[in-house]
């Protein structure tokens, strides 16, 4: 009994901690999965037809004869021009006549298009016509006369001509729907280019840090890694800044000033301008991916190649790049799916390529037509998952280790190469530069492209944009008072995500419960599901819970909390997992058997321990408060905004004054946030250092990577 009482906080505990991630992250997208085979709405022409004719077969034959004939006696030219278009759709034809034409002349067209059917088909279409009839017109005359005979529920389908069912609809109109297929398309081939580029790129630029190839290599990854805490969009509207039709470059420089190029015609909008920004958008988490890598290898076998007689290419051929192809095919997939699912850069710059995303975006905020959304977000992990699977079968049955501790290589790098990396490092420093430079000369330009003069308006609270004059600074979304209510969302959101994760990582490394690798999976899903499938989850799992409006969160603060919070937990949670592995379990059960409870060990031995995770944790959730875009843009409310969703809005809508002004407020915050952070860590490590060695890594070098 003393050991029952003694291990119930603990199962009490782990099963509360299982619950919050089963309800806030397995039951999200559990629901985008159900809503995707949702079908609401009319029943297609097939269906009514089949539901019209069951409904005439519940009468007596010689009854509903009399029926069809009453009916077809008494159709008017309009209706039987509709029921005759009808009657060809159900046949398989489309109507050969101007649908937009008067009737009078419809139906002149119509007899021509009848007479020019063949005799079989002709019949099959004057069979089709009563009941296309019916369907059209008598529908509800129909369903009074058998609703005693089919019921309730059938009398409401039949009357209505729509249903809720379970189908494949949505799922197999990406190939029914031109406009659908074509955005498809766009999506697989920008995300083929991204991958091609970013990855590229990112690989050059972590082989040059890490093996000599490039001046101040520490300086230069923290510049390469600056747009992690971007804002979102920044750098998509930096580019329609610099390059768009009225840029900076394009307009004012090329074409005004020296009359090279027409602005109108010659700018970065369309593919390359998407490709350009999704490449810059992505390259931060891509070059943590390789840098990791390629800071690990081993370089004696570099020398060891060279010994044998191998050149530089070879040896970069043969080793290195061998060596990196996990890294590399992480990568890979990381960015093919960050670039299915973005939807910001190309609604800036791509304002003629559709892609799925996009489309997910317009039909959850225009159309309201969710089952649609879902079935295209599960169209977007489609090929990830292939692609994912595919890349893991290639070089399987290699082994990828080269050293437990790694070296660095003593040999030099050719000129030739250190060259070449040399300015490419230089021409993404430059392009990340002006990208902030940009934004920040926006925030203080009265009007971008027309009017170069300074202005503080957009901070100080004037009015400055055309047509602003007289409203006043912080009507609608241009106030500074959504880029407050970012931070106080992060600032509850981020300590409680940090709290949170590090007790699950207490729950699953310490407690260790029946369910635990359940609750890593559940960790680790919002890490592998794009963001845009989580925000929508939201909306369907948390609208009206249980059919009880008192439990809904949709249009409440709470659902922007909770949405952040468990989207960005997982990076917490593999700190302190990471860091209670190094930790000797005897600690706490030395605490225990001292007579301490869960909740003091926990308090008094493990949290101390574990501060760099909490502050990780904290810092990460806050930050992504600030900067994210994709899941929250579907749950803000007009009582409850965010200044990242402000900034796309700006952004779309060409109001880059007001877009950069809140970008650099939240990027200050994000900058003075991680500054924070790495004070705490500091003091702790000195003050570490005057008792005992540390037991974990400074926060700081987990920042930098």
């Amino acid at each position: 009994m003393t050991r029952l009482l003694r291990q119930l906080p603990q199962a009490l505990v782990s099963g509360v901690v299982t619950l919050l991630l089963v309800i806030f992250i397995g039951v999200p997208i559990g629901a985008v999965l159900v809503e995707s085979f949702v079908i609401s709405g009319p029943m297609p022409p097939a269906r009514l037809k089949a539901v019209t004719a069951e409904a005439l077969g519940q009468l007596p034959a010689q009854e509903s004869a009399a029926l069809l004939q009453r009916w077809r006696a008494s159709a008017t030219e309009t209706e039987r021009v509709e029921a005759t278009a009808m009657a060809f759709r159900l046949a398989g034809l489309e109507p050969g006549w101007n649908r937009k034409a008067p009737y009078s002349d419809q139906a002149r067209a119509m007899e021509t298009a009848l007479a020019a059917l063949p005799a079989q088909v002709r019949a099959e279409v004057t069979d089709n016509w009563a009941l296309a009839h019916v369907m059209q017109h008598k529908r509800t005359a129909l369903a009074f006369r058998v609703k005693s005979l089919i019921g309730q529920q059938a009398f409401d389908i039949l009357r209505n001509g729509s249903e809720e069912r379970w189908g494949l609809d949505h799922y197999l109109k990406v190939f029914q729907d031109s406009y659908l297929r074509n955005a498809a398309l766009n999506s697989l081939m920008l995300a083929g280019l991204s991958v091609v580029f970013t990855t590229s790129l990112a690989f050059a630029l972590a082989y040059g840090i890490n093996c000599g190839g490039m001046p101040w290599p520490s300086v230069m990854r923290g510049v390469f890694l600056m747009p992690l805490v971007a804002p979102p969009v920044l750098i998509a509207t930096a580019t329609v800044m610099l390059f768009g039709r009225r840029g900076l470059v394009t307009h004012t420089l090329l074409d005004q000033g020296l009359g090279l190029i027409d602005a109108d015609e010659t700018n970065l909008y369309g593919l390359v301008g998407v490709v350009l920004a999704q490449t810059l958008s992505f390259l931060p988490a891509t070059l943590i991916v390789l840098d990791n890598v390629l800071r690990r290898q081993d370089g004696r076998l570099d020398e060891a190649a060279a010994g044998l007689g191998a050149s530089h290419f070879t040896t970069f051929r043969e080793v290195t790049l061998p060596l990196a192809l996990p890294a590399l095919k992480r990568a890979i997939v990381l960015v093919f799916i960050m670039s299915l699912t973005d939807f910001g850069n190309p609604m800036i710059l791509g304002r003629d390529t559709p892609v799925l995303a996009g489309i997910v975006y317009d039909e959850i905020t225009a159309y309201r037509n969710t089952p649609l959304a879902a079935a295209l977000c599960m169209w977007l992990i489609i090929p990830s998952l292939l692609l994912y699977l595919g890349l893991e079968l290639f070089g399987r049955r290699k082994g990828y280790s080269s050293a437990s501790v790694a070296a660095r290589s003593e040999l030099s790098m050719p000129r030739s190469w250190r060259i070449g990396l040399t300015a490419i490092a230089g021409i993404v420093a430059v392009l990340i530069f002006a990208v902030y430079g940009t934004m920040a000369l926006g925030a203080v330009t009265r009007v971008w492209g027309t009017d170069w003069s300074l202005t503080l308006g957009y901070f100080t609270g004037e009015g400055v944009n055309i047509g602003l004059a007289g409203t006043g600074y912080g009507s609608s979304e241009r106030g500074f008072g959504l880029v407050w209510d970012s931070l106080r969302i992060g600032l509850i959101a981020g300590p409680i995500g940090g709290l949170f994760a590090v007790v699950i990582a207490y729950v699953v490394e310490r407690l260790r419960p029946p369910g635990a690798n359940l609750i890593v999976f559940l960790v680790l899903v919002p890490a592998i599901l794009p963001g845009i499938i989580f925000g929508i989850g939201y909306i369907v799992a948390f609208n009206v819970p249980f059919g009880i409006p008192a439990l809904s969160l949709t249009g409440t603060s709470a659902i922007l909390v909770v949405n952040i919070l468990f989207s960005n937990i997982f990076v917490g949670v593999l700190a302190a997992r990471a860091a209670l592995q190094r930790v000797d379990c005897s600690i706490d059960e030395a605490a225990e058997s001292l007579g301490a409870g869960l909740v003091s060990r926990f308090v008094n031995v493990t949290l101390p321990i574990l501060l760099p995770a909490l502050l990780l944790g904290t810092l990460y959730v806050l930050i992504d408060a600030l900067t994210t875009l994709s899941s929250v843009i579907f749950l803000v409310s007009g009582n409850h905004k965010l200044a990242s969703v402000a900034i796309f809005n700006h952004a779309n809508s060409g109001e880059y004054g007001y877009a950069a002004a809140k970008s650099l407020l939240l990027l200050a915050f994000a900058l003075a946030a991680i500054g924070l952070a790495r004070l705490i860590e500091r003091r702790r490590e000195t003050g570490g250092r005057r008792r005992s060695p540390p037991v974990l890594p400074g926060l700081s070098s987990a920042i930098s990577r």
